[in-house]
C-alpha cells in the first residue's frame, strides 16, 4: 500500500510553520533588513541614489528594491511567513492550553499539594463539620472556583482562579500577527506621494513618491494661505499652511497644519514637508530718470504691460528668478523685464533685488530698480494613506493587554486539606501558581490567617 503523499507534504508544511528556528530566522532577517532600510534613505530619487553610491551599488540596490524595501515582494513575503509562523506556532500549542482553560471541572491531584514547599499549617480547635461551611465561604470570596472532596480522614476544599490568563501569552501572538497584518495592508493599499500648491491653488491628485505615477483623491487640496516665520540668521523657524479640503467644490474641513501636526481626512494624512518661493504677482518699481533726475514709483502685475513716463515707451513684467548667473557669480532673486522703446525693438532688463544701481550699466533713460516685492510662497505637503494604521493601532493595545496579563497575572490553584485531631482539626494551606511564585506565597499566607480568625 502507497503512502498517503498529501498528508506527508501536508504534515512536514505544518512542521516547517510551526518551527521555533524558523521564527528565530525570519525575525532575525527582519531586523537585519530594517536596519538596511534604516541607513539607506527611502524613496529618494535616483540621481541621489546614483551621486551616492555609484554605478553599481546603484544598480544592485535597484534589483533588490532597496530604495522602497517596506514595499517590495521579498519584504512583505517575510511579513506574510512570520505571520504564518506565528499562527501555526500558536495553533499547535493552543490545544493543551484549551483543556487547561475551558475544563468543566478541572483535576486535582491531593498528593502533590501536600508534597509542595510552599504552604502553612495550623490548628483550629474548632470541630470538622463547623469549619467546612465556614472555610468554603471564606474562600469563595477570593476563588471564582471552589469544591470540596472528601477524604480518607476528613476533607479538602480546591479551589482556583485566574485560569484564563493562560491564554496571555497568545494575546501576545495575535497582536504580533495584527501588526504584521496592518503592516501588509499598507503596504499594499496604502501610498505616499506629495503635491506642491501655491497660495490660493487647489488640487486634487498626487503624484506617487516611487514610481511617480498621478493618482486622484476622493477630494480637493485648497492652500489658502502660506506663513513663515525666520530666525535672526535667516533659518526658518516655523511655516505653516492653511488648508481647506473641498468636496463637489464646497469647503468641508480646514485646519492649520505645522511640521508633525498633519490634517486627517478619510484615511489620507496630509503632513507639512517642504516650502518654496513662487515669483511674485506684482512687485513695485522705482524709476529714475537720468536727464530731470526724477522718481517715479509704478506697480506692476506678471505678464503686464506698463506705460513709462516722460514717454520712455513701456515696460513688461515677464519673470522672476531666485537664482541668476552673471559673469560666474550669482545675482540672486532677480526680476526680469521687457523695454520697448518708442521706437525700435525690445531689450531684456535685469534687476536683482540685492543690487538696486544694477541697471546704471544700461545706460537707458531711465535707472530701473525693485523697491518692493510680495513674497509668495509654494506649500510642500506629503501625502499618505495606510488603511492598515487602525489594525496596528488595535495590535498595539492587544499587545499591552496581553503583556499584563502574561506578566503580572496568574493561574492560582489553592487547595486546603482539613483533618480532625484529638485537640481541634489540623489545617493545610498549600497552592501554587504557573506564574509569580511570590506573589503566590502571600495569597497562601493571607487565606491562613483568614481562615485561623
Amino acid at each position: 500500500m502507497k503512502p498517503n503523499t498529501s498528508n506527508s507534504v501536508l504534515e512536514k508544511t505544518w512542521d516547517f510553520f510551526s518551527s521555533v528556528r524558523l521564527t528565530v530566522v525570519l525575525l532575525l532577517t527582519l531586523a537585519a533588513t530594517s536596519i538596511i532600510g534604516t541607513l539607506v534613505p527611502q524613496n529618494a530619487s535616483p540621481a541621489e541614489y546614483f551621486q551616492t553610491y555609484g554605478p553599481f551599488l546603484f544598480r544592485l540596490f535597484s534589483l533588490l528594491d532597496i530604495f522602497d524595501m517596506y514595499h517590495c515582494w521579498w519584504f512583505q513575503l517575510l511579513l506574510l511567513l512570520l505571520t504564518a509562523n506565528i499562527l501555526i506556532c500558536s495553533l499547535n500549542r493552543l490545544s493543551g492550553t484549551w483543556k487547561i482553560v475551558f475544563v468543566k471541572n478541572p483535576p486535582f491531584v491531593l498528593e502533590r499539594f501536600r508534597k509542595l514547599e510552599n504552604k502553612a499549617v495550623f490548628t483550629d480547635s474548632r470541630p470538622l463539620d463547623t469549619l467546612k461551611d465556614l472555610y468554603v465561604s471564606k474562600v469563595k470570596r477570593r476563588f471564582r472556583y471552589v469544591r470540596t472532596e472528601e477524604t480518607g480522614k476528613g476533607f479538602c476544599i480546591f479551589a482556583e482562579k485566574g485560569r484564563w490568563t493562560r491564554l496571555g501569552v497568545y494575546a501576545v501572538h495575535f497582536s504580533v500577527v495584527l501588526l504584521l497584518i496592518g503592516a501588509l495592508i499598507g503596504s499594499f493599499f496604502g501610498f505616499e506621494g506629495f503635491v506642491t500648491l501655491g497660495e490660493g491653488e487647489t488640487e486634487q491628485h498626487v503624484r506617487l513618491r516611487k514610481t511617480g505615477a498621478v493618482i486622484p483623491l476622493d477630494f480637493a487640496i485648497r492652500c489658502d494661505a502660506f506663513h513663515v516665520s525666520f530666525y535672526e540668521s535667516g533659518s526658518p523657524k516655523e511655516y505653516r499652511s492653511d488648508l481647506t479640503i473641498l468636496e463637489g467644490g464646497k469647503p468641508v474641513l480646514k485646519k492649520s497644519i505645522r511640521v508633525n501636526d498633519p490634517l486627517h481626512y478619510k484615511g489620507v494624512s496630509i503632513f507639512q514637508s517642504s516650502y518654496g518661493r513662487l515669483p511674485p504677482r506684482r512687485i513695485t518699481l522705482k524709476l529714475l530718470s537720468t536727464e530731470t533726475k526724477m522718481e517715479y514709483i509704478k506697480e506692476v502685475s506678471a505678464g503686464q504691460r506698463i506705460d513709462l513716463p516722460e514717454g520712455a515707451g513701456a515696460f513688461v513684467y515677464q519673470d522672476f528668478k531666485t537664482r541668476y548667473p552673471f559673469r560666474g557669480q550669482n545675482l540672486g532673486e532677480t526680476v526680469i523685464g521687457s523695454l520697448v522703446p518708442p521706437q525700435g525693438s525690445a531689450r531684456e532688463i535685469v534687476l536683482p533685488l540685492r543690487f538696486p544701481g544694477f541697471d546704471r550699466m544700461r545706460k537707458g533713460a531711465f535707472v530701473f530698480s525693485v523697491q518692493r516685492v510680495t513674497p509668495r510662497y509654494y506649500t510642500g505637503l506629503q501625502v499618505s494613506k495606510d488603511p492598515g494604521v487602525w489594525v496596528v493601532y488595535t495590535g498595539f493595545i492587544v499587545m499591552l493587554i496581553g503583556c499584563y496579563i502574561t506578566f503580572f497575572m496568574s493561574h492560582k490553584r489553592l487547595c486546603i486539606e482539613l483533618t480532625p485531631r484529638s485537640k481541634g482539626t489540623r489545617v493545610q494551606v498549600s497552592g501554587t501558581a504557573n506564574k509569580n511564585k511570590l506573589s503566590m506565597e502571600a495569597v497562601i499566607d493571607k487565606m491562613a490567617k483568614d481562615l485561623a480568625a
